[in-house]
């Protein structure tokens, strides 16, 4: 470069886009729930939203680890989310952010999660929060409640794997 030209730099790290690797775009996910459950199986539902709510997802507000999901009436209710209000939606446009919301899923799906909620005593907790080809999606967990001990053994064998994992990468490259 010649005399007197400087290159600029940003001033902020780039922007890192939350897509997992099936290119879905991350909203929200509930990391406490993988603690607090054994999550038996898992399922996707649609959800019904308004316009600002969508709004406020796509840039990226939402809380959902105090969430949970019910059966009523053969309807599936997504409780306790948290969707702020979208800055630029006033009066009529605006949305009550902490309102139950609709999932979206086939009646025979309803009726299997709901017997299994019955008579397992299991819990359906959403675990994540997503874009998926342009519509809000659900990762919904079936799952059993852990106790205090319970939680204490699965963080403890995390930990043993984990530094499995460690020695296992040390040995191949070499380092003891």
């Amino acid at each position: 470069m010649g005399k007197g030209t400087a290159t600029l730099k940003p001033l902020m790290a780039p922007h890192r886009d939350r897509t997992n690797k099936f290119g879905n775009k991350l909203v929200a996910s509930n990391r406490r729930a993988h603690r607090d459950y054994d999550i038996v199986d898992s399922f996707e539902a649609g959800i019904v939203l308004s316009g600002s709510e969508v709004k406020a997802l796509r840039e990226g507000h939402a809380q959902i680890a105090d969430a949970f999901a019910r059966v009523i009436n053969g309807q599936l209710w997504l409780d306790g989310v948290h969707i702020p209000p979208y800055q630029m939606a006033h009066g009529i446009g605006a949305h009550d952010p902490d309102r139950a919301r609709k999932l979206l899923m086939h009646r025979r799906e309803i009726e299997k999660l709901s017997h299994q909620v019955s008579i397992d005593h299991l819990a359906l907790i959403p675990l994540s929060l997503y874009f998926k080809e342009g519509r809000v999606k659900v990762e919904l967990g079936l799952g059993r409640g852990r106790r205090k001990a319970d939680k204490r053994q699965a963080l403890a064998e995390r930990d043993t794997k984990l530094e499995m994992a460690k020695a296992l990468g040390r040995q191949v490259k070499g380092k003891h």
